[in-house]
């Protein structure tokens, strides 16, 4: 007990020495997002699609959009928890392009905290995340679709495995293509790892990833696992991009 409250004393000492300021309005705080832009950006907002998470017209009468109706996406449920939209885009690109890794802790604890309020919501069996190609990995250094897995695997007490999904080959960018091409540029991209091929059969899997712009990603890798046998897939990204951003 002691020997906590030294740590705990230490880490605050340690804490006061070192500045920090929020991510988005760059203002002192002790959290990565300061209250005031917490409050102000990230409160919950209306009622989404359960499949693809785009937001329903108020006073909807069917849980999921008319796209996800009438040309469902193989995968069954998206948790978000933001618009892709300024100024929580800049989070994204911070953590891809500017290797501001700490953002990725506090995106999993609010992915937990998005999940922990659907009521009823079942959780996977196993986490996974959006594979990078190899020469994109290298490039990069990092996944952050992994950077964002890994601490939410613990938030939740669920198992996360690092290679259960990977790229079968390389793609463009689908943020730099146009709508109409993104289908065919993830085609057959995804595979699974080869010592897990019959090991998804029957499973509920979670697939992480930072952004869902058009869904056709994870479309690809749903339609790959539930070749294998998974039998649900729920996606959970942080930031989901309108229809009208496409």
């Amino acid at each position: 007990m002691f020997t906590d409250k030294l740590k705990l004393v230490w880490q605050n000492g340690i804490a006061a020495l070192i500045p920090n300021s929020c991510a988005l309005c760059r203002l002192d705080s002790a959290e990565v997002v300061c209250t005031s832009c917490h409050v102000t950006y990230f409160q919950p907002g209306p009622q989404r699609c359960i499949q693809c998470a785009l937001p329903l017209p108020p006073g909807s009468a069917s849980p999921r959009c008319g796209d996800c109706l009438s040309n469902p996406p193989a995968f069954d449920k998206t948790l978000t928890v933001c618009d892709y939209a300024a100024p929580q885009d800049q989070l994204l690109l911070s953590l891809k392009f500017a290797h501001q890794l700490a953002l990725a802790p506090w995106f999993a604890r609010m992915l937990r905290d998005s999940i922990l309020r659907q009521a009823g919501s079942e959780l996977p069996d196993l986490l996974c995340a959006v594979p990078l190609g190899k020469a994109r990995l290298a490039e990069r250094g990092f996944n952050q679709a992994w950077e964002i897995t890994r601490p939410l695997s613990k938030h939740l007490g669920i198992p996360a495995d690092a290679h259960l999904l990977q790229r079968s080959r390389e793609t463009a960018m689908q943020s730099g293509l146009p709508t109409a091409d993104r289908a065919s540029n993830v085609k057959h991209a995804f595979c699974l790892d080869e010592n897990h091929l019959d090991n998804v059969r029957g499973l509920h899997l979670g697939v992480v990833d930072d952004v869902m712009t058009t869904g056709m990603t994870l479309h690809e890798i749903a339609t790959m696992l539930k070749r294998h046998g998974a039998a649900k897939i729920t996606a959970y990204v942080f930031a989901r991009t309108l229809p009208h951003i496409h």
